[in-house]
């Protein structure tokens, strides 16, 4: 065996392929910039290898090369880019890493953008199976000879060669073991292997996928480590990126109810790549979550509601048609209803805000009840302003806040009344103009208009 052989410490760095135009996408965005579940598939591919705790990471660019570099450095300011200027293929697309890693002593995982589903617990036996060869891959069992997939070729836990599917004869063809594209081996290792691999071959690129018969012509060995056909998915097309989808949300619908989370018609149930819910919470039917939201135990999420960027707590009940905003923040037993809409603002424990209401840049304090129409207008065209409202604070229906404003512990404000000044504890605000009732005017003010009406229709006939 050879001195590279992984130990149990042994550092990892990170590779990522994302220089592809991806043309069957039929798109102005890079391919790995697609979303699947609210977040790019380049960000998938990133936190699958950042479960080895990678100590380098680089980004391999190409085709929107600016683009692709914003989005891997939101994920990671620490990233490293290397620009591959012509995509000569995936062996050609590793080498550009070579100078961001010179000198790194540890193994080095490639991994690819556009397949985004790869299973920690997969990577987690790549290692384990670095401790015993050189060169480890990631391949999967595939019943359909016409599959274009590249064929493993093995003999018992050895692997002899990876063929591509243009290049295979049908025998091998007939092999049900495919290659996936994800390596793992020792960084100089895998970079002095790559220098002698050729284009001598059907589509005229670099492969990849040479470096194990390379490898094995210097002594050293390869191994292959099977997965899962699902987790190898790769998106090139818009229907495979809503097959990516689908089988996305699949998954992790059936994760959630395993943990024990209440779902009534789970295919309704929408999530994102980061939705956490924790046990005995429960979702209604066309529910949808955006990045950014989590749910605690006991909360009840109601049907048709949307929530992104907010953090529900327990007992709180949301919806139904309910919409929460980035920057809601729902305490303890809280309620939320129809037609509600909540944005960067908390609401304290006990807190009601339940028919057709906005409550914007606010804190409601605990017990607080909004009633219906209640709109907090926090902005004035130019900038944002704050809400104040006090716990046991009773805010009556169609109360417009012009906000900066506050409503203290115990106040109220009567029905129809705009804020404009602040409203101490324990006093009620009344700001509406006085009620005149006209005798007789309502009835002869419809007498004349159906008049004005009669004359006009007259005169078009």
């Amino acid at each position: 065996m050879s001195s590279n052989l992984s130990t149990l410490n042994t550092p990892t760095a990170l590779i990522v392929l994302a220089a592809g135009k991806g043309s069957r996408m039929k798109s102005d965005l890079p391919k790995t910039l697609h979303p699947v579940a609210g977040a790019p598939m380049l960000w998938h591919a990133m936190r699958a290898g950042g479960t080895l705790a990678p100590q380098k990471s680089v980004v391999v660019t190409g085709f929107g090369g600016d683009a692709v570099k914003a989005s891997a450095l939101a994920y990671d300011d620490k990233v490293e880019i290397a620009l591959q200027r012509e995509q000569l293929g995936t062996g050609h697309a590793v080498l550009q890493a070579k100078a961001a890693l010179d000198g790194f002593d540890g193994d080095a995982l490639v991994l690819y953008a556009d397949t985004p589903f790869i299973q920690p617990e997969t990577l987690q036996s790549m290692a384990a199976a670095r401790k015993t060869h050189d060169i480890v891959v990631l391949g999967f069992d595939v019943y359909d000879p016409s599959a274009r997939y590249g064929r493993l070729v093995t003999e018992g836990d050895d692997l002899l060669e990876i063929v591509e599917f243009k290049d295979a004869t049908e025998n091998q063809r007939a092999i049900t073991l495919c290659n996936s594209g994800v390596v793992m081996a020792d960084r100089a290792t895998l970079m002095s292997v790559l220098e002698d691999v050729t284009n001598d071959n059907a589509a005229g690129e670099y492969y990849l996928t040479d470096i194990v018969s390379i490898a094995r012509s210097r002594g050293l060995s390869a191994t292959v480590v099977k997965c899962e056909e699902a987790e190898t998915m790769g998106v090139n097309s818009r229907a495979e990126l809503a097959r990516a989808e689908a089988a996305y949300q699949t998954r992790m619908r059936d994760s959630l109810l395993d943990k024990g989370v209440t779902m009534q018609a789970p295919d309704t149930v929408h999530v994102a790549w980061d939705t956490e819910i924790a046990p005995r919470a429960e979702i209604e039917p066309y529910v949808v979550f955006a990045p950014g939201v989590s749910v605690a135990s006991g909360a009840k999420i109601r049907a048709f509601s949307h929530l992104e960027g907010a953090h529900v707590a327990s007992g709180a009940v949301v919806g139904p048609y309910a919409r929460l905003r980035p920057g809601a923040d729902l305490g303890e037993n809280t309620r939320v209803g129809n037609f509600v809409e909540i944005k960067n603002a908390t609401l304290d424990a006990g807190a009601k805000a339940n028919h057709l209401t906005y409550v914007g840049d606010a804190h409601v304090g605990a017990k607080a009840n909004l009633g219906a129409g209640t709109v907090t207008c926090n902005y004035d065209g130019f900038n944002k302003h704050k809400t104040e409202i006090g716990a046991n604070a009773f805010i009556g229906s169609s109360t417009m806040l012009v906000a900066p404003v506050s409503v203290g512990d115990g106040a109220m404000t009567a029905s129809g009344s705009v804020i404009t000044k602040d409203v101490a504890p324990g006093d009620l605000a009344l700001a509406r103009a006085q009620q005149v009732n006209k005798p007789g005017l309502a009835k002869r003010l419809f007498e004349k208009l159906k008049k004005i009406k009669e004359s006009k229709t007259k005169g078009t006939t």
